[in-house]
């Protein structure tokens, strides 16, 4: 495992994967992206991802039901929403379901980056 952790992607724009991969393996993070969420789902079943940054709005399983998945597979894995339809009802569902937090699009990569650095950096604080 990589020293800063290790970071799930996923989204069905092939750029969006791609910017955010280059971007948080450029500061020392492991990423793996996925442009197919059963692809996702199946490789989040085994486990081992810090973080999962997850596009809402994609054939199914959408981001909720990854949500979800994860929440019920990997309750370790922390998950952050990102979506070109936000809207508050939307928001609030995600936190709901157990989303550390909801960006809308089109966002700043340094933001993203910013809140994995700060979830990772709390899992290196907790105490054993």
């Amino acid at each position: 495992m990589s020293a800063r952790g290790k970071v799930a992607v996923l989204d069905d724009e092939p750029i969006v994967c791609e910017r955010l991969r280059e971007s948080l393996e450029k500061i020392g993070y492991e990423v793996e992206t996925f442009t197919e969420s059963q692809k996702a789902v199946d490789r989040l079943a085994r486990g081992g991802f810090d973080v999962l940054v997850t596009d809402l709005k994609m054939r199914k399983p959408d981001g909720l039901e990854v949500l979800s998945f994860v929440r019920e597979n990997s309750p370790a894995t922390k998950v952050i929403i990102i979506t070109g339809f936000a809207t508050v009802t939307t928001a609030t569902e995600a936190m709901k379901c157990g989303a550390v937090d909801f960006i809308a699009k089109p966002f700043k990569i340094s933001q993203l980056r910013d809140l994995i650095e700060k979830i990772t950096a709390r899992r290196d604080q907790a105490p054993e």
